[in-house]
């Protein structure tokens, strides 16, 4: 009997995700029909189509999906190395306050700032994989404490820097940094003419910044001598060692990259001219969104993309279903788009183990024909 083609892992995955969206969607249009069932499908259309109906919403979902992918970029590049970067947010919030202290204080230029950005995300992300390598600290628990250190230090920091603040440059509110088109209109992304040819603010460069960067982690992980050591360190760290691979260096970088990473999301898109750091108790969700991205796109950097740009267009559509509904539906209906998207990995087995019943009842009746015609 011929054997059957098995279905590509690539197309598993994406099978997986799809069905996973598929099955968040549908959790969503059941809460907008419990909180308000005339206006569900009107709620769900909003969700489903604002963000392609004018240039300044797909704008929106760009400008919305480029920190976003960095943060996934970074939780799922150090998933194919074997650890867990929980402290995407802590390395998205110092390399943020850093690319905007090179902006606000030293007056640098854009570029610069972003190179700022990454370079403290990338030491927040040295302190626990030096932790991990060195002393066999589990990285989960030293990257969620940096990310509490993170927060207050950059308010403690912003707080006692009074030039950082807005109201250094004429504005009100003095628990914002200073808008950068007052401060240092240089360290604004360029626009390129597309905010004018989109009729949007919020186009910037950044959006291809992040696909760069996606591009060169695939290129990394998947055509270098490097790539394939921190792949094999987060398969089978001791067969690593034994191999003469550097586990104890490779740790170390793989979390220094990711940190970086994450810091290029805060700095590209408070670099982008249309948001403020704010000083609060809370983290910054941004880096926490990069877990689902990165599960939801299997931890490969080209997918990372694609969902990067999900998630963003699934919140510019939620912006749309205001005033109908409370805001505090729209942050459950992401979540539970979010949360539900996070199930891919379960998604995947559950597939395969539908594939491995369909084809064993298909052999099994293969075989009843044969012992049939036989007889």
């Amino acid at each position: 009997m011929k054997k059957r083609a098995t279905m590509p892992k690539g197309a598993l995955n994406l099978t997986a995700s799809l069905v996973s969206i598929l099955a968040g969607l549908l959790v969503g249009f059941i809460l907008l029909m419990i909180f308000n069932f005339d206006k569900a499908l009107y709620g769900f259309g909003n969700i489903v189509l604002t963000g392609l109906r004018t240039p300044d919403r797909v704008a929106k979902v760009l400008y919305t999906a480029a920190p976003l992918l960095m943060t996934g970029l970074s939780v799922g590049f150090a998933f194919k190395t074997g650890l867990f970067n929980i402290g995407a947010s802590g390395q998205y919030t110092v390399g943020a306050v850093l690319a905007l202290v090179g902006a606000i204080l030293w007056q640098l230029p854009w570029y610069a700032c972003i190179l700022l950005g990454m370079i403290g995300g990338a030491v927040w992300g040295a302190i626990p994989g030096i932790c991990k390598a060195l002393f066999n600290v589990n990285e989960v628990i030293t990257s969620i404490m940096f990310n509490w250190i993170g927060l207050f230090s950059a308010n403690l920091f912003l707080y006692n820097s009074p030039r950082m603040l807005a109201n250094a440059w004429g504005a009100i509110n003095k628990d914002r940094t200073a808008a950068l088109d007052k401060a240092n209109p240089s360290a604004i992304l360029p626009k390129l003419g597309m905010d004018k040819a989109m009729g949007s603010n919020y186009m910037n460069i950044s959006i291809f910044i992040a696909i760069i960067a996606a591009f060169v982690m695939w290129y990394v992980l998947q055509k270098t001598t490097f790539g394939y050591e921190l792949k094999a360190c987060g398969y089978n760290r001791n067969a690593s060692r034994y191999a003469g691979i550097n586990d104890k260096r490779n740790i170390v970088l793989s979390m220094v990259i990711a940190g970086a990473l994450s810091g290029l999301g805060g700095a590209l898109y408070y670099l982008s001219g249309t948001g403020q750091f704010t000083m609060g108790k809370q983290l910054l969700s941004m880096g926490f969104n990069g877990i689902p991205i990165a599960l939801l796109a299997a931890s490969h950097p080209l997918g990372t993309i694609l969902s990067a740009l999900f998630i963003g267009y699934i919140q510019v559509g939620g912006e749309a279903l205001q005033p109908e509904f409370a805001k505090e539906i729209i942050d459950i209906i992401i979540a539970a788009i979010i949360y539900l998207s996070a199930f891919s990995l379960l998604m995947r087995e559950l597939i395969l183990r539908g594939r491995s019943r369909r084809r064993q009842a298909e052999e099994e009746k293969s075989r009843q024909a044969a012992d049939t015609v036989e007889e």
